[in-house]
């Protein structure tokens, strides 16, 4: 491979590529899983675990391989992680039965480690000036993606059939793992230590046992023995793993600094956030499809409805792409405050006027660019946190409780929509009401915590204590 003369810009270029190529996949599979089912024989319950298998993975392989990232350099774990999400790509396109498409699913979500890698490259290979901007267009092209995902499933599958929305994502992580063979170079802080195998069984454990029910509990119901079953096993493995960490010389995840004034209230505000953000921006669509004769559905078709999102995709993109000019007059933590708190407007906006299409469309944009301050907001504020030999840990830690955020509003909004069904089987305005008021209710308590807890810095005999070298960004401990 020919030598090619380092650029931040081109690095830059890679990694957002091999972001890309991920981020289509999150949402890829939801608009398909009729066909899937149609196309396997199953049941649409059955063909759901495609989706349910994808978060489950990328909520085990987000820390763990941040954490690996960290200690064996990230570049080679990113290239690694690229190559079995391509791998995923490929055995998902051809999957013979429903079995192996699963499989497949879990292959491409162990890409979900891509996030928190992605930032702990930027940190080693852009200069600190263009940090802030390059971490928010990453997480532009993160929301980008996960809603083009949404919006282009059903006219590649009208194109190319369900196992042609594949192609797309392949081809994307192919071309991110040549750029990134060429243009990232191999740098950074490596951490010291190894991964705690007993700490890492424990997190696995509880977080596939909390987002199963989360996931399928509507399905089997919220008091079914297996739901509640599954959920008290998530307490009791969590409570281990906190013991098992606290007691840990080499932690897999350090709690201290997770609980840390600088960290804890951005990391809840991740998880209210990422509810509000998947409770209403994954259920627009079908508030737009529900039908005229419902008295006050708009009756729209699935492309029309993808369509009307298109205004959400602008306002996070165009906020994203700008975040690092706008972080030089508004300080990261009111950044996120201002995104929470637009995001609750726009859900407010859509509560009280959602009679013409025009109407919705601004709500969606107003909570586009709410999503946008806040999504590149957060990220920035955990990279600038932590040390540089934790920032694969830390933002992992920080994308899965978004996961998890977005799994609880996912699985709210399910409960009380579609708890509340009228008559002929359409689900009452009213549910959606409640639902996401509830929902902008928790965007704003995220914006309140941002703002009312602000990081201690530490100081040894008057003087700030930095944890990394001169060369990279500055940061302070803030340990409670």
């Amino acid at each position: 491979m020919p030598t090619v003369p380092f650029t931040p810009r081109g690095a830059f270029a890679a990694i957002a590529l091999s972001v890309a190529s991920l981020a289509l996949l999150q949402n890829l599979v939801i608009p398909v899983i009729p066909l899937i089912s149609t196309d396997f024989g199953v049941s649409a319950d059955a063909a759901s675990w495609t989706n349910t298998a994808w978060l489950i993975a990328a909520a085990v392989a987000t820390p763990l391989l941040g954490r690996i990232g960290d200690l064996r350099g990230r570049r080679n774990t990113f290239l690694a992680v690229l190559g079995v999400v391509a791998v995923g790509d490929i055995v998902a396109s051809f999957a013979p039965t429903l079995g192996v498409l699963i499989l497949a699913r879990v292959l491409q979500g162990v890409g979900g480690a891509l996030f928190p890698l992605a930032f702990g490259l930027l940190r080693d290979v852009m200069p600190r000036h263009q940090l802030t901007g390059a971490i928010g267009a990453t997480s532009a092209i993160i929301g980008i993606g996960g809603a083009a995902g949404s919006v282009l499933a059903g006219p590649l599958a009208g194109l190319l059939g369900w196992r042609g929305v594949f192609a797309v994502p392949f081809v994307a992580a192919v071309a991110g793992i040549l750029l990134t063979v060429v243009l990232v170079p191999p740098a950074g802080l490596r951490a010291k230590g190894r991964v705690n195998v007993a700490s890492a069984v424990l997190l696995s454990g509880w977080l596939i046992a909390l987002l199963v029910p989360l996931s399928s509990g509507a399905r089997w119901g919220w008091t079914s023995p297996l739901t509640l079953g599954l959920f008290a096993v998530a307490a009791a493995l969590i409570v281990g793993w906190i013991v098992a960490e606290l007691r840990s010389a080499e932690p897999l995840v350090d709690l201290r600094l997770m609980a840390s004034r600088a960290i804890w209230p951005v990391n809840v505000a991740a998880l209210l956030i990422g509810a509000a953000a998947f409770g209403f921006w994954g259920y627009l669509p079908q508030f737009l499809e529900t039908p005229s004769s419902s008295g006050w559905g708009l009756g729209l078709g699935v492309q029309s409805a993808g369509l009307a999102l298109l205004p959400l995709l602008i306002g996070m993109s165009g906020v994203g792409f700008a975040t690092g000019a706008i972080a030089r007059i508004v300080p990261l933590r009111l950044m996120m405050a201002i995104g929470a708190m637009l995001m609750a407007g726009g859900v407010v906006f859509a509560v009280f006027d959602h009679e013409t299409l025009v109407s919705l469309a601004t709500a969606g944009g107003v909570f586009g660019l709410g999503i946008g301050l806040a999504y590149a907001s957060t990220a920035s504020i955990v990279v600038e946190s932590v040390p540089a030999d934790r920032t694969g840990i830390a933002t992992g830690v920080n994308a899965n409780l978004r996961t998890i955020g977005s799994a609880i509003g996912s699985a709210f909004t399910t409960a009380i929509v579609f708890g509340s069904v009228a008559p002929g089987g359409t689900p009452a305005l009213d549910g959606y009401a409640v639902a996401w008021l509830t929902l902008a209710a928790g965007a704003v308590a995220a914006a309140v915590i941002v703002l009312a807890v602000r990081p201690r810095r530490q100081t040894d005999g008057g003087a700030p204590t930095p944890l990394e070298s001169a060369d990279e960004p500055a940061v302070l401990a803030e340990v409670v």
